[in-house]
């Protein structure tokens, strides 16, 4: 490649970069509650905030719009999505139709690593939780990465690439609403062996079991954010 043309395309590489930085420095505050549901995103601010120049956050709040995280307020600029029961049962229903599909796949097609890197994914989560005795909880980045390894780990090898991400982009969605979930958790033991449940049905290869299990994992945070009869 020409040295001209590397210098060319050197700067759009940076932007690149720097709206991913900017993307991820906004959805780590929204996750963890420091931008609150419904605020506003003035980009004056975030420039301050972040001290990341205006084109790149741009770029990286169109990012967020596309996975639920933000919205667009015309010409105004954006705003953290606000959080109510209609979002996460639309979250929900998405996260059952995908992950139901996903197990189905990942049980007819995994192989032993498939139930190796289930075993290990369970393992790690357990002993964090045996470390960090009842205090676990949402928002510790350490037990975030082990919980959402879990999940992903049930559903590796469906074979969709597409089927992964959407996994991965309604799971981060539903991470405010699981927060307020995990407050009542009080038992690390109760809460492993829940896992442990699930990852027992997928490696006994129980499809009706594991997809029967799964959507009720999935339905127990909204039925705990949002008790059946209580207002949104």
């Amino acid at each position: 490649m020409p040295a001209s043309e590397r210098q060319l395309n050197r700067p759009l590489a940076e932007a690149a970069t720097l709206s991913e930085r900017a993307a991820m420095l906004v959805e780590q505050d929204i996750l963890a509650g420091h931008l609150a549901p419904g605020s506003r995103l003035g980009i004056v601010d975030l420039v301050q905030r972040y001290e990341i120049g205006a084109t790149p956050l741009r770029e990286g709040l169109s990012r967020l719009m596309s996975r639920g995280l933000i919205v667009g307020i015309g010409q105004r600029g954006f705003r953290v999505a606000d959080v109510s029961r209609e979002d996460l049962l639309d979250i929900t229903t998405m996260r059952t139709a995908v992950e139901v599909e996903a197990i189905r796949l990942a049980i007819i097609h995994g192989d032993d690593a498939w139930e190796a890197g289930i075993v290990s994914a369970l393992h790690q989560m357990r002993r964090h939780i045996e470390r960090t005795g009842d205090e676990f909880r949402e928002g510790a980045e350490d037990f975030d990465r082990l919980h959402k390894g879990f999940h992903t780990a049930l559903l590796a090898a469906c074979g969709s690439k597409r089927l992964l991400a959407a996994h991965s982009d309604l799971y981060d969605q539903a991470y405010r609403y699981r927060r307020v979930m995990m407050r009542s958790v009080d038992s690390g033991k109760k809460f492993v062996r829940a896992h442990q449940l699930l990852a027992d049905r997928a490696i006994e290869r129980d499809i009706p079991g594991s997809q029967a299990m799964l959507e009720a994992h999935l339905r127990s945070t909204l039925n705990f954010v949002y008790p059946p009869g209580s207002e949104s």
